[in-house]
Parts: structure tokens; sequence; C-alpha cells
């Protein structure tokens, strides 16, 4: 375990909300502990009531919408303090996200912190209107919310499918000014570190160690160059981070917003950091589209036969695809979860178990 990573304080507590996802799920069962967006609806105190049969509406106007990006609130509580309000990500619009923070009536006063996974404008595309409308909704005495940034910020990234011609680029991610602008207060991480009173690990750049990981192929970044630019080749997206929540006597959950470096890549660098098992994994594993379908059979192969313990639970969302979900589905049963866009997930810590006493194995 290195020297920062034995700074994270193992919570007893832990609850998630996913405000932004591709998907909605409301009709599968799901495991112990996770809750539908509906029931949270349908039993909040101010849920609308028709004052014809005295039952309440079920609000579709004001109920989530999904959207192609990622967006969690982590609530992390270790004994004896208060609650910590995290947000990872800020999915790829200003719409979607205040759309469902206002559905899910999240206390955005309390959210101190906006942790970017990687400079993707699907994952920094709310931060703007979620500060926007944070400044507007907090009590003027409300500490200002940190943006938690990796410093290599893109002029520009782009798409070109098979190393080809660029088809499109993405929308700008906000800039460290525009942040500030709206009372945001800008920290720069390349390295690793922990944040929300030690409950969160932030991790730095990840090692590619696996054989079958490449990145993302059709990945192209603009680079100034004197007398113009040009658009170059970027399978390897170094400013990647994932982060990492230690429940008291279950392990690991880690959130990986879309892994271009590889789930297994990030899997292997949290254990190896850690030395605990992995008890959910959550977020896009990007294995979507043809470029990436070689990819599916050993990552699913190793998450569910060499992991060792496997984890508890496996939540595919964003950028994952149909045939990975199948897949994992398959390989895990009911450890592959339908997670999506409103569910509410509460982690509670248990004494340490057996399943802590022996360090784990990833292979």
């Amino acid at each position: 375990m290195s020297t920062v990573a034995s700074e994270l304080k193992a919570v007893d507590k832990l609850t998630i909300t996913f405000v932004v996802d591709n998907c909605i799920e409301w009709m599968t069962k799901l495991p112990p502990g996770f809750i539908q967006e509906v029931p949270q609806h349908l039993l909040h105190p101010d849920v609308p009531m028709d004052p014809l049969t005295g039952v309440p509406f079920v609000d579709l106007e004001n109920y989530c919408c999904g959207a192609h990006g990622f967006s969690a609130l982590i609530e992390t509580q270790v004994q004896g303090s208060e609650p910590r309000l995290t947000l990872f990500d800020t999915g790829p619009d200003s719409r979607s996200i205040i759309r469902n923070i206002e559905a899910l009536k999240l206390p955005v006063e309390r959210i101190e912190r906006i942790i970017l996974s990687h400079w993707h404008s699907d994952h920094s595309g709310g931060m703007l209107s979620f500060l926007r409308h944070r400044r507007a909704h907090a009590s003027p005495s409300a500490p200002p919310c940190v943006a938690d940034l990796h410093p290599d910020r893109p002029i520009a990234r782009g798409i070109a499918p098979q190393g080809g011609k660029v088809i499109g680029r993405l929308l700008d991610d906000p800039t460290f000014a525009e942040i500030e602008a709206l009372g945001g207060v800008v920290e720069t991480h390349a390295e690793g570190h922990v944040v929300a009173g030690g409950a969160v690990w932030v991790s730095g750049e990840i090692p590619r160690v696996t054989h079958f990981e490449g990145g993302l192929p059709s990945g192209v970044r603009w680079v100034e160059r004197e007398g113009g630019g040009e658009w170059v080749k970027e399978e390897d997206l170094m400013d990647e981070r994932y982060a990492a929540i230690d429940v008291v006597g279950k392990g690991l959950v880690i959130f990986s917003a879309c892994s271009h470096a590889g789930i297994v890549n990030v899997v292997k660098d949290a254990v190896e950091k850690f030395s605990r098992p992995v008890y959910m994994i959550i977020g896009g594993l990007h294995l979507a589209g043809t470029e990436l379908v070689d990819r599916i059979p050993p990552t699913v192969d190793y998450l569910a036969n060499q992991m060792r313990p496997a984890p508890t639970y496996v939540l595919p969302m964003h950028c994952t695809g149909f045939a990975a979900k199948v897949a994992l589905e398959h390989a895990l049963g009911e450890g592959c979860v339908p997670a999506a866009v409103g569910h509410k997930v509460i982690v509670e810590g248990t004494p340490e178990s057996e399943r802590m006493i022996h360090p784990p194995t990833v292979g």
C-alpha cells in the first residue's frame, strides 16, 4: 500500500445516487440495498396527490431522463463524522443533470466537490450548469464547490473511426476560468489523492498492464503547432482517473466512468494499492461498438473467473454496451446489476469478515 493510499479511511456507510446515465430501468428486480427511482418519488413527503382518488401521481414530467453520459452522487460517512457529498462527473449537457437533480431533490448546497474522471464532454458537459444551479440555490454561507480536475485539459478531442478521417469533435470542456467565474474552486491533480475528509480516493495515472485493453482506437486530439494545428492519434487518454471508497467489512467500491484505460487495468491498480477485495465496480466499461467487441470475453473472464475474491456486484453503465452487459449477466448472474439513472444504492459497513482476512489476488 502506498503512503498516500494509506490515508484512505474506511467508511461505515456509502450511499450512491445515479444522477446521469444512458439508461432508465424501472422494472428489474434489484439486490438488497438498491432502490428504484419510482418508489423514491412515490414515498417522498412532497409527492403530488390525485385529489380525485387520493393516490400519488406517477409524475413522469418530473422524473429523471437518460442521456449519453455519467454522473453519480457519492455520500460517504465515517463513524463519528458528518456525511460528505461528492459528485463524480456531471453528464453530457446543461439540461439532463439539472432536471435529474430537481427530480431527485438532491441537496446541491451540500455537494462540496466535483471529481471529473477525464476530459470528455459527456462527463464534463454539465459542470457549468451544476455550478450555476448550486450558486442559485445554496445559502450565501455555503462553502464553494471544488472542481477536482486533471491539469492536462485538451484543446479539442475528436472521433476518427478505424484511424481514418475525423468525423466529429466533442464539445469544449469547461475552462478553468469559466469554472471560477461560477464560484468553483479549481484544483488540478495529476497524482492520486484523498478527498471528502479522507473517505474517497481519486487515482492518478492508471497503469496500462493488460495486453488486450488498448485504449480508445478512434481517439484523436487537436494539437497546436507553429503556424497552425492538427489532429493526432490519441488512443491512451492519460488524464483518465477512477475513484475508490473502502467500505468496512466489504471492500472497495470502484467508480470508473468510461474505462478508456480498461476496467481490468483499473481493478488491478486499485487492488495493488489498497490490498482490499473489490466489492462493487460501477460505471462505463467502454466495451460498446465493433472496435471493442474482442475485448469483451477477456474482460468478462477476468472479472468473473480470475479475480479472487470476485466482485460481489458489477454495475455496467454508460458506455458498456449491450453485448458486454449480456455477457456479464451470463457470467455473474445476479452479481451483474442493471443500474440506471435515478437508482439509489446503500452500502452499509459490516464487521470485518473472513473475506477481509486473506489479501485478494488479481492475476
